[in-house]
Protein backbone atom coordinates (compact mmCIF):
# COMPACT_ATOMS: atom_id res chain seq x y z
CA UNK A 1 0.00 0.00 0.00
CA UNK A 2 2.81 2.15 0.67
CA UNK A 3 4.51 1.76 -2.64
CA UNK A 4 1.70 2.44 -4.14
CA UNK A 5 1.07 6.05 -2.15
CA UNK A 6 4.91 7.24 -3.64
CA UNK A 7 4.14 5.72 -7.18
CA UNK A 8 0.89 7.75 -7.83
CA UNK A 9 2.86 11.00 -6.02
CA UNK A 10 5.56 10.70 -8.40
CA UNK A 11 3.30 10.85 -10.95
CA UNK A 12 1.35 13.82 -9.93
CA UNK A 13 4.40 15.15 -9.55
CA UNK A 14 5.15 14.10 -13.50
CA UNK A 15 1.99 15.66 -14.56
CA UNK A 16 2.29 18.76 -12.91
CA UNK A 17 5.77 18.87 -14.49
CA UNK A 18 4.59 18.08 -18.29
CA UNK A 19 1.25 21.03 -17.31
CA UNK A 20 3.72 23.30 -16.28
CA UNK A 21 6.41 22.82 -19.26
CA UNK A 22 3.59 23.15 -21.87
CA UNK A 23 1.94 26.10 -20.44
CA UNK A 24 5.11 28.02 -19.76
CA UNK A 25 6.79 28.84 -23.01
CA UNK A 26 9.29 31.07 -24.37
CA UNK A 27 10.31 32.12 -20.56
CA UNK A 28 13.67 29.74 -20.22
CA UNK A 29 11.40 26.87 -17.72
CA UNK A 30 13.96 24.38 -16.94
CA UNK A 31 12.36 22.35 -14.47
CA UNK A 32 9.73 22.04 -11.52
CA UNK A 33 10.01 20.59 -8.09
CA UNK A 34 6.98 19.52 -5.16
CA UNK A 35 7.59 19.33 -1.69
CA UNK A 36 4.85 18.88 1.08
CA UNK A 37 4.96 20.88 3.84
CA UNK A 38 2.18 21.44 6.76
CA UNK A 39 0.76 24.97 4.98
CA UNK A 40 0.12 22.59 1.66
CA UNK A 41 2.29 21.37 -1.32
CA UNK A 42 4.39 23.63 -2.53
CA UNK A 43 6.08 24.03 -6.34
CA UNK A 44 9.15 25.58 -6.73
CA UNK A 45 9.59 26.54 -10.70
CA UNK A 46 13.49 26.64 -12.04
CA UNK A 47 13.32 29.44 -14.92
CA UNK A 48 15.92 31.72 -16.68
CA UNK A 49 13.25 34.22 -17.37
CA UNK A 50 11.21 34.56 -13.23
CA UNK A 51 9.62 37.98 -14.63
CA UNK A 52 7.88 36.23 -17.15
CA UNK A 53 6.99 33.46 -15.15
CA UNK A 54 5.15 36.20 -12.43
CA UNK A 55 3.51 37.75 -15.10
CA UNK A 56 1.79 41.58 -14.60
CA UNK A 57 0.57 42.28 -10.87
CA UNK A 58 1.09 38.40 -10.46
CA UNK A 59 -1.74 37.74 -13.13
CA UNK A 60 -0.15 34.07 -14.11
CA UNK A 61 0.59 33.07 -10.50
CA UNK A 62 -2.83 33.44 -10.04
CA UNK A 63 -4.04 31.44 -12.67
CA UNK A 64 -1.88 28.65 -12.23
CA UNK A 65 -3.13 28.32 -8.44
CA UNK A 66 -6.44 28.08 -9.35
CA UNK A 67 -5.83 25.71 -12.61
CA UNK A 68 -3.57 23.53 -10.14
CA UNK A 69 -6.04 23.09 -7.61
CA UNK A 70 -9.01 22.57 -9.96
CA UNK A 71 -7.24 19.98 -12.12
CA UNK A 72 -5.05 18.44 -9.58
CA UNK A 73 -7.32 18.63 -6.72
CA UNK A 74 -4.24 20.36 -4.65
CA UNK A 75 -5.47 22.10 -1.32
CA UNK A 76 -3.32 24.80 -1.08
CA UNK A 77 -0.45 25.47 -3.73
CA UNK A 78 2.08 27.62 -2.74
CA UNK A 79 4.29 28.67 -6.00
CA UNK A 80 7.46 29.76 -6.00
CA UNK A 81 9.84 30.85 -8.74
CA UNK A 82 13.54 30.51 -8.44
CA UNK A 83 16.18 32.25 -11.08
CA UNK A 84 18.86 29.68 -12.60
CA UNK A 85 22.50 30.88 -12.25
CA UNK A 86 23.63 29.75 -15.75
CA UNK A 87 21.14 29.39 -18.36
CA UNK A 88 23.50 27.60 -20.76
CA UNK A 89 24.38 24.85 -18.58
CA UNK A 90 20.80 23.91 -18.36
CA UNK A 91 19.82 21.20 -21.09
CA UNK A 92 16.01 21.94 -20.95
CA UNK A 93 16.81 25.73 -21.60
CA UNK A 94 19.26 25.23 -24.19
CA UNK A 95 16.89 22.86 -26.19
CA UNK A 96 13.88 25.49 -25.66
CA UNK A 97 15.92 28.13 -27.13
CA UNK A 98 16.99 25.81 -30.16
CA UNK A 99 13.09 24.71 -31.09
CA UNK A 100 12.01 28.81 -30.61
CA UNK A 101 14.86 29.61 -33.03
CA UNK A 102 13.65 26.93 -35.06
CA UNK A 103 9.99 28.14 -35.64
CA UNK A 104 10.91 31.72 -35.80
CA UNK A 105 14.07 31.82 -38.67
CA UNK A 106 13.11 27.83 -40.15
CA UNK A 107 15.35 25.03 -41.35
CA UNK A 108 17.86 26.87 -43.77
CA UNK A 109 19.98 28.33 -40.76
CA UNK A 110 19.08 24.73 -38.70
CA UNK A 111 23.68 24.75 -39.01
CA UNK A 112 23.79 28.29 -37.55
CA UNK A 113 21.50 27.33 -35.03
CA UNK A 114 23.16 24.73 -33.88
CA UNK A 115 26.96 25.85 -33.78
CA UNK A 116 25.76 29.42 -31.86
CA UNK A 117 24.42 27.77 -29.51
CA UNK A 118 26.99 24.56 -28.92
CA UNK A 119 29.80 27.36 -28.76
CA UNK A 120 27.70 29.30 -26.01
CA UNK A 121 27.41 26.70 -23.95
CA UNK A 122 31.29 25.97 -24.35
CA UNK A 123 32.22 29.15 -23.43
CA UNK A 124 30.05 28.90 -20.22
CA UNK A 125 31.86 26.68 -19.04
CA UNK A 126 30.69 22.80 -19.91
CA UNK A 127 32.72 19.64 -20.30
CA UNK A 128 30.77 18.42 -23.44
CA UNK A 129 27.90 18.88 -25.58
CA UNK A 130 25.90 16.99 -28.23
CA UNK A 131 22.99 18.50 -29.96
CA UNK A 132 21.14 15.45 -32.87
CA UNK A 133 18.25 17.52 -34.99
CA UNK A 134 16.82 14.57 -36.69
CA UNK A 135 13.26 15.01 -38.80
CA UNK A 136 13.27 16.25 -42.53
CA UNK A 137 16.00 18.49 -42.33
CA UNK A 138 16.27 19.96 -45.01
CA UNK A 139 15.56 17.35 -47.33
CA UNK A 140 12.09 15.27 -47.92
CA UNK A 141 14.13 12.44 -46.47
CA UNK A 142 14.23 11.88 -42.73
CA UNK A 143 17.75 12.27 -41.37
CA UNK A 144 19.90 12.84 -38.14
CA UNK A 145 22.08 15.99 -37.69
CA UNK A 146 24.93 15.64 -34.99
CA UNK A 147 26.85 18.80 -33.28
CA UNK A 148 29.01 17.90 -30.51
CA UNK A 149 32.29 19.34 -29.08
CA UNK A 150 34.26 18.61 -25.65
CA UNK A 151 34.20 15.39 -23.58
CA UNK A 152 30.48 13.69 -22.92
CA UNK A 153 30.53 10.54 -20.93
CA UNK A 154 28.08 7.84 -23.15
CA UNK A 155 28.01 5.04 -20.80
CA UNK A 156 28.48 3.96 -16.45
CA UNK A 157 27.08 5.43 -13.75
CA UNK A 158 28.41 9.16 -14.97
CA UNK A 159 26.08 9.24 -17.85
CA UNK A 160 23.08 8.57 -16.02
CA UNK A 161 24.01 10.80 -13.32
CA UNK A 162 26.17 13.85 -14.47
CA UNK A 163 24.54 14.31 -17.62
CA UNK A 164 21.72 16.46 -18.32
CA UNK A 165 19.59 15.22 -21.31
CA UNK A 166 16.72 16.31 -22.18
CA UNK A 167 13.93 15.49 -25.61
CA UNK A 168 12.18 18.57 -27.51
CA UNK A 169 9.96 18.67 -30.63
CA UNK A 170 9.76 22.09 -32.86
CA UNK A 171 6.58 21.57 -34.84
CA UNK A 172 7.97 23.54 -38.51
CA UNK A 173 5.40 23.84 -41.87
CA UNK A 174 7.33 20.60 -43.12
CA UNK A 175 6.62 18.49 -40.62
CA UNK A 176 7.68 17.64 -36.56
CA UNK A 177 11.47 17.86 -36.15
CA UNK A 178 13.40 16.10 -33.02
CA UNK A 179 15.87 17.69 -30.87
CA UNK A 180 18.18 16.09 -28.09
CA UNK A 181 20.46 17.65 -25.84
CA UNK A 182 23.17 16.53 -23.68
CA UNK A 183 25.31 18.66 -21.95
CA UNK A 184 27.90 17.52 -18.89
CA UNK A 185 28.54 20.44 -16.72
CA UNK A 186 31.95 21.18 -15.19
CA UNK A 187 31.09 20.30 -11.69
CA UNK A 188 30.79 16.44 -12.68
CA UNK A 189 32.15 14.27 -10.38
CA UNK A 190 34.43 12.02 -13.24
CA UNK A 191 35.85 8.10 -12.05
CA UNK A 192 38.75 9.17 -14.65
CA UNK A 193 39.63 12.21 -13.40
CA UNK A 194 43.47 12.70 -12.42
CA UNK A 195 45.11 15.26 -10.61
CA UNK A 196 49.24 14.97 -10.54
CA UNK A 197 50.81 17.11 -8.17
CA UNK A 198 54.25 18.32 -8.33
CA UNK A 199 56.90 17.07 -5.42
CA UNK A 200 57.68 21.03 -5.50
CA UNK A 201 54.68 22.13 -4.69
CA UNK A 202 54.13 19.11 -2.04
CA UNK A 203 57.38 19.91 -0.31
CA UNK A 204 56.36 23.39 -0.47
CA UNK A 205 52.69 23.03 1.51
CA UNK A 206 54.69 20.67 3.67
CA UNK A 207 56.69 23.32 4.80
CA UNK A 208 53.88 25.87 5.27
CA UNK A 209 51.65 23.13 7.01
CA UNK A 210 54.78 22.63 9.48
CA UNK A 211 55.94 26.37 10.05
CA UNK A 212 51.86 27.10 10.20
CA UNK A 213 51.60 24.17 13.15
CA UNK A 214 54.97 25.56 14.81
CA UNK A 215 53.99 29.13 15.44
CA UNK A 216 50.75 27.93 16.48
CA UNK A 217 52.16 25.58 19.29
CA UNK A 218 54.42 28.54 20.17
CA UNK A 219 51.81 31.03 20.68
CA UNK A 220 50.22 28.22 22.75
CA UNK A 221 53.19 28.00 24.94
CA UNK A 222 53.85 32.00 25.09
CA UNK A 223 50.01 31.85 26.27
CA UNK A 224 50.62 29.24 28.61
CA UNK A 225 53.87 31.15 30.06
CA UNK A 226 51.86 34.25 30.52
CA UNK A 227 49.09 32.59 32.09
CA UNK A 228 51.50 30.73 34.58
CA UNK A 229 52.86 33.95 35.28
CA UNK A 230 50.29 35.87 35.90
CA UNK A 231 48.80 32.96 38.52
CA UNK A 232 52.47 32.87 40.10
CA UNK A 233 52.25 37.06 40.74
CA UNK A 234 48.57 36.57 42.04
CA UNK A 235 49.50 33.99 44.27
CA UNK A 236 52.62 36.38 45.66
CA UNK A 237 50.01 38.94 46.00
CA UNK A 238 47.43 36.59 48.01
CA UNK A 239 50.27 35.75 50.24
CA UNK A 240 51.81 39.31 51.28
CA UNK A 241 48.03 40.32 52.00
CA UNK A 242 47.51 37.40 54.61
CA UNK A 243 50.82 37.80 55.84
CA UNK A 244 49.62 41.97 56.39
CA UNK A 245 46.39 40.53 58.11
CA UNK A 246 48.15 38.43 60.71
CA UNK A 247 51.03 40.64 61.70
CA UNK A 248 49.72 42.49 64.93
CA UNK A 249 49.76 46.83 64.81
CA UNK A 250 53.02 48.19 66.31
CA UNK A 251 52.84 50.23 69.25
CA UNK A 252 53.42 53.86 68.39
CA UNK A 253 54.49 55.08 71.76
CA UNK A 254 58.30 55.51 72.06
CA UNK A 255 61.01 55.17 74.37
CA UNK A 256 62.84 57.96 75.87
CA UNK A 257 66.44 58.36 75.45
CA UNK A 258 68.60 57.72 77.73
CA UNK A 259 71.31 60.57 78.16
CA UNK A 260 74.52 59.87 77.75
CA UNK A 261 76.96 60.47 80.48
CA UNK A 262 79.74 62.69 79.51
CA UNK A 263 82.04 61.34 82.08
CA UNK A 264 80.87 57.45 80.71
CA UNK A 265 84.21 55.51 79.16
CA UNK A 266 86.66 58.14 81.23
CA UNK A 267 88.97 56.44 83.20
CA UNK A 268 89.49 58.16 86.94
CA UNK A 269 92.85 57.73 88.64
Amino acid sequence: MIERKFVAQKIKEYEIQEYLSSSLKNVGHSHTKMVKTPLGEKIVIYASRPGLVVGKKGQNIKLLTTTLKKRFNLENPQIEISEVDNPNLDAGIVAEKIVDSMEHFGLNKFKAIGHKVMSDVMNSGALGIEIIVSGKVPSDRAKSWRFYSGYLKKCGDVALTGVHKVDMQAHLKTGVVGIKVSIMPPYTKRPDDIHIIDRKEQEQNEQQKAGGQQASTGASEKKNDDAKKSEHLESKEGGLQRKIQKEPKKSQSKKPRRKKNENQGIKVD
